[in-house]
């Protein structure tokens, strides 16, 4: 039997040249149309290629599998292989100076893996263990690495240089790259391609009625997301709602214990229709009083 380690790293040396390779080739089809997208013209050939293979197989294989396939058992399987990737998760995290996310992600490995039967079952998240999701790209973003252009690649889908560079890294932190049975792994392989674009059918679906140019739509959302995960602002959104909380709570106590609410007083529109206050007692008047009318009759005697 071959050793695992033996066959990892030319698997990864193979990969990255490959990805070198692949950036020096675009480097010579750039233009200067769009400087976010200078390999559109390349982009929009994969985006085709993509999703022609989608239709033909993709799709249709992951529309069986979610009408046939009882919900709890692709609850399952989306659960085990989400498992595998805590833990990669948890190594870039402790990269990115994140222990405390680090040892979170960690034990969400440990706790599914034991108690969750291979992580079949999430144990972790109802017992308050977020899941985060960190891949090398994002280490590489943290350290100041730029992502460079945006790239379409082929089957893999939506990346950009920084990414497709730490891809052979990724490959060789997911633990399922490393089972040795070739049928079991590229079975297991198919299976998750599958499960994966069958919990995102209903989004699709939405995304190709709508009338808009679904490349540029594709790319927008991920460089977005990408940008998003790599800098934390979701994180940072999280924090300030936590913050406010906090507030809200420390707010309530005070008003219990001195029976007054603390909360910015209402002040009421003046709409036009609110009478004017009464003028003080010596004071002259705003307005002169209206003078009686003037009766053209004589007065009587």
């Amino acid at each position: 039997m071959t050793n695992r380690n033996d066959t990892a790293a030319p698997r990864t040396r193979t990969g990255l040249a490959l990805a070198l390779g692949a950036a020096v080739l675009l480097s010579g089809c750039a233009t200067t149309a769009n400087p976010k997208d200078p390999f559109e013209k390349f982009n929009r050939a994969m985006f085709s290629f993509n999703d022609t293979v989608d239709r033909v197989a993709l799709k249709p294989a992951a529309t069986a599998y979610k009408n046939v396939t009882p919900g709890f058992v692709q609850t399952g399987v989306n659960n085990f292989f989400g498992n595998l990737t805590d833990l990669w998760s948890s190594l870039n995290n402790f990269a990115q100076l994140k222990a405390e996310d680090g040892f979170n992600d960690f034990m969400r490995f440990a706790v599914n893996s034991t108690l969750g039967i291979v992580g079949v079952l999430d144990i972790a998240t109802p017992a308050g263990l977020r899941k985060h999701n960190e891949d090398f790209g994002q280490t590489l973003g943290y350290w100041g690495v730029p992502s460079g252009p945006y790239l379409m690649l082929p089957l893999l889908g939506p990346s950009t240089v920084r990414d497709t560079m730490a891809l052979p890294g990724d490959w060789w932190g997911d633990s399922w790259t490393h089972v040795n049975d070739i049928p079991w792994r590229n079975g297991g392989v198919a299976l998750r391609a599958v499960d994966q674009r069958a919990s995102v059918l209903d989004a699709s679906n939405l995304l190709e009625d709508a009338a808009l140019d679904r490349y540029e739509f594709i790319r927008d959302g991920y460089m977005q997301r990408r940008s998003s995960k790599v800098l934390d602002t979701d994180k940072a959104q999280e924090r300030a709602d936590k913050v406010h909380e906090k507030l809200e709570k420390v707010q309530e106590k005070v008003e219990a214990k001195l029976g007054v609410k603390l909360g910015p007083k209402e002040v009421p529109e003046d709409n036009g229709d609110t009478a004017a206050p009464a003028p003080a007692e010596g004071s002259a008047p705003n307005n002169p009083p209206t003078p009686a009318p003037v009766s053209s009759e004589p007065a009587r005697k």
